[in-house]
């Protein structure tokens, strides 16, 4: 053995001790580290030709590279959906690299984790036992995943093996949507379908992100009875707005299309009795994407997706290969995603929801959801800036009140973000520029979006033709 890897390993409770208390300093700053850090990174240093062993790369990574990392992690941190670590979620995530399993194969204690973890998610989320699933790396797999499984559906509906055949042997797809997020455009790509195949449906009137359902069924029925692709919004990303679900599902007794549901982040309205009725209808979905490593505050990369049809997604995602073994009845992982070897995904998850159930989550669901609420009302107590859209739930979008220039609101979010204070995300809504600020860290208090709100305020008033920002 290398002597300093024989060395580290003699004294590998010691480095873990020192690891230990690194990051639980790093833990306990989180408050006083700036949220966004667009400084000058690091120039690359050549590779180390024998090493410093474990104790000198901490202490290398410690002085070059620690002091540019972010407060992603904190509580005043809005951009994106982006939420923390949870103690017990990231206990989990130091187990799950100091066990290394390999969850790809069945008949472990990691493999039987995962499918009780994904029970509990199923049932947290209002799905029935007709919906398995599994872990994924976030919300663009997962909705790669469940379209992929579409894709089958489509074949089988066709008469034709997508898996064997290919995607060209569909011909022209259709995927229906109001609202749809990006990746919804990528995971076409990537599937061979194709971005253009994409048809916008009208949304509702009055300054809404829902697809209009009468709308949708007028689309439809254009199809004259090809099968097609749904796909609902549970939670959009500029304004949580929410698809009727129930209603999108009662077209299927006219019309033939498989629903896919994106409930990234809006998926957890259905943990709050105030907000459950929002997904009313996901159990009806033939496959869900839930992203959790936002609201469920686990720590990247982790997300779930569910199917009725796990028998398509075996079709798809099966490994053919000797010494994995064929699917059985219940399949292994590696044959339900575009992964063979996973990691252990499911345990930040488990032990978030064994240290703090369903009510632990509740809560901070609703409360980042009376936060966003706080910082709407702030907003629409300055002349200076205006809210583009009703706070629905977890996410204020505004803009400036007067000329919300791309230039202006940009500048405004790196005023924001060079404060140190808070950062918050430009976007487009409807054709306007503006910025986004989305609640879903369990740190998150009144005290923090106070903070937020001073800074954006600030970022405001001082910015001005005399001032010379361009804000």
């Amino acid at each position: 053995m290398h002597r300093t890897l024989a060395d580290d390993l003699s004294r590998l409770p010691e480095l873990l001790q020192s690891a230990r208390d690194f990051a639980a300093g790093e833990v306990d700053g989180l408050d006083g580290r700036p949220v966004a850090h667009p400084g000058k990174v690091p120039d690359p240093d050549p590779l180390p030709a024998e090493g410093h062993g474990a104790q000198g790369a901490l202490s290398r990574f410690a002085e070059r590279w620690a002091p540019g990392f972010s407060g992603s992690a904190g509580p005043r941190y809005l951009g994106f959906v982006t939420g923390g670590a949870t103690p017990a979620s990231l206990t989990g995530d130091w187990l799950t690299g100091a066990y290394d399993q390999n969850v790809s194969g069945g008949g472990s204690s990691a493999s039987a984790l995962e499918r009780e973890t994904v029970g509990w998610l199923r049932e947290l989320f209002g799905l029935g036992v007709a919906h398995s699933g599994a872990f994924v790396s976030g919300a663009t797999v997962s909705n790669t995943v469940g379209l992929a499984i579409a894709r089958e559906w489509l074949g089988e509906r066709l008469g034709v093996s997508v898996s064997r055949e290919g995607a060209a042997a569909l011909g022209p797809v259709d995927v229906l949507s109001g609202s749809p997020h990006s990746s919804v455009t990528k995971a076409l790509s990537v599937l061979g379908i194709g971005r253009d195949r994409l048809r916008t449906v009208p949304v509702l009137p009055g300054n809404r992100e829902a697809v209009d359902v009468e709308r949708l069924a007028a689309a439809l029925e254009s199809l004259d009875g090809r099968p097609a692709v749904v796909v609902a919004n549970a939670g959009t990303v500029n304004t949580v707005d929410f698809d009727d679900l129930r209603a999108i599902a009662a077209l299927k007794e006219r019309y033939d299309f498989w629903l896919h549901v994106d409930a990234a982040f809006g998926g957890f309205a259905a943990l709050s009795p105030s907000y459950a009725h929002l997904v009313d209808g996901l159990d009806a979905a033939d496959s869900v994407c839930v992203d959790l490593h936002k609201w469920l505050n686990v720590p990247y990369d982790a997300a779930v997706q569910f199917t009725r049809r796990r028998d398509l997604q075996v079709r798809v995602f099966h490994n053919e290969s000797p010494y994995l073994g064929l699917p059985t009845g219940d399949p292994d992982f590696l044959h339900l995603t575009p992964e063979n070897s996973r990691r252990l995904r499911a345990l930040p998850a488990w032990f978030s929801l064994m240290a703090y159930g369903r009510e632990g989550h509740r809560e901070v669901v609703e409360r980042n959801i009376a936060l966003a609420r706080l910082l709407g009302e702030r907003i629409t107590d300055v002349p200076e800036l205006r809210l583009l859209a009703p706070v629905r739930l977890n996410v204020v979008c505004f803009t400036l009140a007067d000329e919300p220039t791309r230039e202006r609101v940009h500048a405004l979010a790196a005023a924001v973000a060079a404060s140190g204070e808070a950062y918050v995300t430009p976007t487009v809504y409807a054709g306007t520029q503006g910025l986004r600020a989305a609640f879903s860290n369990w740190r998150t208090t009144k005290a923090d979006t106070e903070r937020v709100f001073s800074v954006l305020r600030s970022a405001v008033l001082t910015a001005s033709p005399r001032s010379g920002n361009p804000c």
